[in-house]
Order: C-alpha cells, then structure tokens, then sequence
C-alpha cells in the first residue's frame, strides 16, 4: 500500500492521494454496450441467448428460471446456509420497515390539508452479480425492501453458469424475499432486457443493483434515455475507509481493508490515522494477512493504488474522510461515536472495534447498496423509500382558500404568471359574489 503523510502534501498531491481508480467509460467500452443493448432491443430472448453463450458461456433453453428449478436449489442448498440466508433476511426486514417512510397529514392553515401518500413503483428489476462470486446477499438487500414498499411485480436477473443454472442460494434469497420472477441473464444484456422488455423478460420501471463496469455503463446508458429505465444510483468499485486511533486493534483493521480489497482489482481502501505505530502494523498485518486469502491476487492489485494516510489528529481524519465520501466508513477508535456527529458524506458508517464493514455486507440488518466513487456526497444507500413514490395531496376549503389565495396570488404576479394568479384570483371573486 502507499504511505502518505497528509500535511506534507500541496492541494494537487491531496486530490491526487484521495483519487479513485479511473473507471473505464472508455470508447471500446460505451460502445460495446450500446452494441449490446441496441441488440436486445432489436432481436429479444435470441439476442439474450446469443449473448448468453457468448459471455457466460452457457446454453439458455429457457431464460427464465421455473418453479421446478427453484425447488431444486432450495433442496440442494446446505441447511446451515439456508437458515444463515433466513436469519439475515429477517434482520433487514425488520430495520428496514422500522425505516421506510410514513404517511403524512398535516393541516398548514385553518382549511388548508397537505398531505404525502405513498405508492410503489409498479415493477422493479434487480441486479444480482455472479461473475466471480454469486452474491445472494444483494437478492436480499433488493428483495426485502422492495417487498416491504409492496411493488407488485418483482424482476431479477443473475448470470447462469456453464451448466445454465444459477446458483443455489441467490434462488433461495430471490424465493424468500418473494420475487416473483427470476431470469438466467447477467451483464448489459441482463440491463437491457430489464429495462427495454423482451418476449420472456418485462420492461421495469427502474432497475438496482451493484455490477461490473460493462453492468454499470449499461445501467448508465437505458438512465439517460426516456425509454429505458430509471436506476437506483450511480455506481463504482467497491471501497472503504478506515479512521484508527493508536488504541486501534492492527489485526482488525487490516483485516476490514482486505474485506474489501478482496472484491475486486479496482476496489480501494484507505486507513487514516495520527498513529506512525499503528500504520506500521496495519502495514505489517495487511501483507500477512493477504497471504493467506484465496483471493490474494485481486486483493493485491487493489492494494496496489490504495493509501496508509498519515493525518495529525482524529479531527483531521474526519475531515478528510468527509472529502473522500466513502462507501464504507469504520471508525475503530476509542470513543468512535464522538466522530459521529462530525461524519458528513458516507454511505454506511461502522462504529468501534467490534463492528467489522462485514456485518452490514451481510446480516446486521442495514443495506449494503451503497453509494460509491464520492456519490456518498449526494446519494444514499437503497431502503424502502428507493422503491417507493411519494405523493403530495393538497385539499382546500373555501375558508382555506380565503386564506392562502392572497399570499398565492401575489406570489404569481410577482413571476409574471398571470393565469397562475386569476387561477385563484377568479374563485375568491366567486366566493365573494356567493356571500
């Protein structure tokens, strides 16, 4: 890992110490998405197919996966992870319905009732990686919520192995979360069908979940047309940083940035601390550790442009982490809830020792689809509320109007909006002639 000293930088070297991985929007790659999606909308389920063979290597006779093949891969599922998966589910459920938005009714002037309703969005496509892990933590991080805002028809696509089946435990997740249909299909062709429509797939109104950069630029591409389809948020590879003071256990907070460097080449980790000791452990334990990891290499080459940042207090480790905009932010220092008030911008925050980034990827009850590449800035992570609409009702009485038409009305003259104004003007004339 790289060894900055924060106070010794110039402006340009800070940025440049806070910089993420490029991601690839190069030419080869928009177009090679454009290609794909232009595709699936010409050609559909043959196009998937075609698709299919070509980047997952398998056969589809059927894309979509069917009742019987569900029942297969919950009775091929190992029980211990069965009931993890069930365990976890009801976890997210109940922090998430004790979250989700609320109906509101509020009167703002005698005769004047405002109020907010909430409707789901009529049907959702999730996104549910497979490439080089399956990941059927995210099929509960979508379908739970998703379940919970009461959308009516629930969409999920994950890429087929070489032997055309998806993996077990995503198919369980999908099935006890209540999704109601599932597709064999991954990368921008997975995107495309969920967003365009195919025979076998339906058109979704707006589309989650993590992916690759291809998934990403897909996601990206049916967003910006008025065709396509809404998404859940702009996103980007996986990455956490790390506040710890000289208290902080060298052992865990090397393991927490692994945690994350093992997701992929262009993941990234940052530790911040005022302790020259515990970088020197932390650096220490990082290389030990990852010697041991099945997924050494990728971790290494995740390493390779991630940062040991020496800062001159915990304050000043705030503020920089508040500038990074993390996707996971650990705060392993003695009193860690002293900072909190302090965090601005991150998408998911892990407090004290025993808090490992880990517990909220899979079963502390919190949402793991988070905003990533600074978006923590303006984003949130995926809850209820993102499957949801909310919707003003306004309702006057004719006291009501009475009351608020003047401050309307000079509002609108004020814009030069004269219909706006005779809108109002007009019936608290007719109000006046009733009397």
């Amino acid at each position: 890992m790289n060894r900055l000293d924060w106070n010794a930088l110039d402006n340009a070297a800070r940025r440049a110490a806070l910089a993420r991985p490029p991601q690839s929007r190069a030419d080869t790659l928009r177009t090679g998405v454009e290609q794909i999606v232009a595709r699936v909308r010409a050609d559909g389920d043959q196009a998937l197919r075609d698709l299919s063979e070509r980047y997952d290597h398998c056969t589809l006779d059927a894309i979509e996966v069917s009742g019987r093949e569900m029942d297969e891969a919950e009775a091929r599922l190992d029980p211990v992870l069965k009931a993890a998966i069930e365990e976890a589910a009801a976890r997210i459920e109940a922090f998430h319905r004790a979250a989700a938005p609320q109906p509101v009714a509020l009167d703002t002037a005698s005769g004047v009732r405002v109020e907010r309703v909430l409707r789901p969005i009529g049907r959702v496509g999730l996104y549910v990686p497979a490439g080089s892990a399956p990941l059927p933590s995210t099929a509960l991080m979508l379908g739970v919520p998703a379940r919970i805002a009461g959308c009516p028809e629930v969409v999920l696509c994950s890429p087929a192995r070489a032997d055309g089946r998806c993996d077990d435990a995503v198919l369980y997740a999908a099935r006890i979360t209540g999704v109601h249909k599932v597709f064999k299909l991954g990368g921008a062709q997975a995107i495309a069908a969920m967003a365009y429509g195919t025979a076998s797939v339906p058109k979704c109104d707006k589309l989650f979940g993590p992916g690759n950069a291809w998934v990403t630029e897909a996601k990206l591409q049916v967003s910006a047309d008025p065709e396509g389809a809404a998404i859940d948020m702009p996103a980007g590879p996986s990455e956490v940083l790390v506040i710890a003071d000289e208290q902080a256990n060298a052992a865990f907070v090397a393991a927490d940035l692994l945690s994350q460097a093992e997701h992929g080449p262009d993941s990234q980790v940052i530790l911040l601390s005022p302790s020259p000791t515990l970088l020197d452990a932390v650096e220490t334990e990082v290389t030990q550790q990852c010697a041991a990891l099945p997924r050494a290499d990728i971790a290494r080459q995740a390493l390779s442009q991630s940062r040991l940042i020496a800062v001159s207090s915990l304050a000043q480790a705030v503020e920089v982490s508040n500038r990074y905009a993390p996707e996971h932010l650990i705060l392993q220092v003695t009193e860690p809830r002293d900072l909190l008030a302090a965090v601005e911008s991150a998408g998911s925050v892990f407090l004290g020792a025993w808090t490992p980034e880990s517990v909220g990827d899979y079963c502390s009850g919190s949402n793991h689809v988070l905003p990533t590449y600074g978006y923590a800035r303006s984003y949130s992570g995926v809850s209820v509320a993102s499957f949801q609409k909310q919707i003003t009702v306004q309702e006057l009485s004719p006291a009501g109007l009475r009351e608020i038409g003047p401050c309307t009305a000079t509002l609108a003259a004020a814009e030069q909006l004269e219909a706006h104004r005779r809108a109002v003007t007009l019936r608290l004339a007719a109000l006046e002639t009733a009397a």
